[in-house]
């Protein structure tokens, strides 16, 4: 376990109040664990469950049935994402050693004022995926190293393969319509990154809603955001927005990152709607790159960690590699004598700069064995007008995603669309019931 990490997380959770556990000393032997399968979607979007390539279930989909009534044989999942993941119609990029299937472990617990929920899964690699992109100096310039494996640089084998490993959650309250049957497939569209028919810039440039709220690219959206809900370009208004989103039309997005928020002990909080934003107010990681002089705007404090940079063959070796603003960082000096192959972290993380919506959710990880364990911690009876309340007794639509083995985007696992409840009564039926801490 990063030892700042729980410190902060912990000094947070206890502090001015005696009802929130310590989440390292819950008996996690006395709640129950559910094992959920999760599997490798390749490009299985929205549009492609409602097309013919769906074969046999198109119709069913247009219907608003459940994935789970077609796909509920044992082992389905192992056998779809080892299928996907080896390429074909749903890959066509495959990666070489990449898993289609993940056992996620879950177990969930409350008190008065948080959730805690508890995942285990075994990573692909022998080390934990807590390195994320860097910036290099080359002798002249610094440039990002590092890429998601899905993109075209490490195919062609001009970038190394680096991206923190993740652990997701998607939270709807019943007022997204279909996510209750279909999970997380109403937000992964055409369009998006990685996935059939890229948005180019041009495209995106000319669209009047992504032109409105002042974005570059397709991300994640939910289907009533649009005129036609298979087709990106076909925006609402930015007014019919609004609406859906006050009457509650949005999922929650919860993601603890191994690099960006794990550093701080903290998950990051996002919401779904028209787009994939962050809660309001500040996440606890930002770029550190200036964008006048594309040089870093912070540096490691040798005074403090012993070095003010690392190479590639530092990487996974001796401890983690997080450049924290309070704790070990300074502003970068150009004249300290750089190096070709000197390397500083592409994010500057923060707890102190976390402010608002956005820095609601805590965390605390350890990566033992070929294993992460992460225990989100979210608070009860939120009220921001991004954010889904969780309370005693709730019941909640969710879906759960790992991103493992130095990837983004649609090369996760996920699951099937799922239920929690806290603490409901005997007889609710729920995938997933917290238990109340004593």
């Amino acid at each position: 376990m990063n030892k700042s990490a729980f410190i902060l997380a912990f000094a947070v959770l206890t502090t001015g109040s005696a009802l929130a556990a310590d989440p390292a000393k819950i008996n996690w032997t006395k709640i129950p664990i559910v094992k959920v399968p999760l599997f490798y979607p390749g490009q299985s979007t929205y549009e492609w469950l409602r097309s013919d390539e769906h074969k046999n279930a198109a119709a069913e989909v247009k219907r608003g049935d459940a994935c789970m009534s077609c796909h509920d044989e044992e082992d389905a999942e192992k056998d779809m994402g080892n299928k996907i993941v080896k390429g074909g119609r749903l890959e066509p990029t495959p990666v070489p050693g990449k898993s289609g299937y993940k056992e996620l472990k879950v177990q969930a617990a409350y008190d008065n004022k948080n959730a805690y929920l508890r995942f285990q899964w075994k990573t692909d690699n022998p080390y934990p995926g807590s390195e994320h992109q860097y910036l290099r100096f080359d002798g002249k310039e610094w440039k990002v190293w590092g890429y998601p494996k899905l993109d075209q640089p490490v195919h062609e084998g001009k970038q190394p393969g680096i991206y923190e490993d993740r652990m997701s959650i998607m939270i709807d309250d019943g007022k997204v319509a279909g996510f209750a049957k279909q999970g997380c497939w109403l937000t992964c569209h055409d369009g998006e990154r990685d996935n059939p028919k890229v948005a180019t810039k041009e495209d995106v440039a000319a669209n009047p809603l992504l032109t409105a709220i002042k974005k570059g690219d397709v991300r994640k959206y939910l289907p009533d955001t649009r005129t036609d809900p298979s087709d990106w370009k076909t925006g609402k208004t930015q007014e019919e927005i609004a609406k859906l989103k006050a009457a509650g039309y949005f999922l929650d997005l919860v993601q603890w990152r191994a690099h960006r928020s794990h550093a701080v002990g903290m998950a990051d909080d996002g919401y779904v709607l028209e787009y994939r934003y962050g809660d309001a107010g500040k996440d606890m990681f930002s770029g550190n790159s200036n964008k006048e002089t594309h040089q870093p705007k912070f540096m490691w404090d040798a005074k403090k960690v012993g070095y003010k940079s690392v190479q590639a063959l530092d990487l996974h070796k001796g401890g983690d590699h997080f450049l924290i603003r309070e704790q070990n960082a300074v502003p970068f000096d150009p004249n300290a004598g750089w190096k070709e192959g000197d390397m500083i972290p592409d994010y500057i993380v923060s707890r102190e700069d976390a402010k608002g919506s956005a820095a609601d959710n805590n965390a605390i990880a350890n990566w033992k064995d070929g294993m992460w364990t992460v225990v989100m911690i979210r608070p009860l009876g939120l009220t921001n007008d991004d954010d889904k309340t969780l309370k005693a007794g709730g019941v909640y639509n969710i879906g759960f995603a790992v991103h493992d083995d130095n990837i983004t985007t649609r090369g996760h696992q996920i699951s099937f669309e799922k239920t929690l409840g806290l603490g409901v009564k005997k007889g609710t039926k729920v995938d997933i019931n917290a238990v109340k801490l004593p």
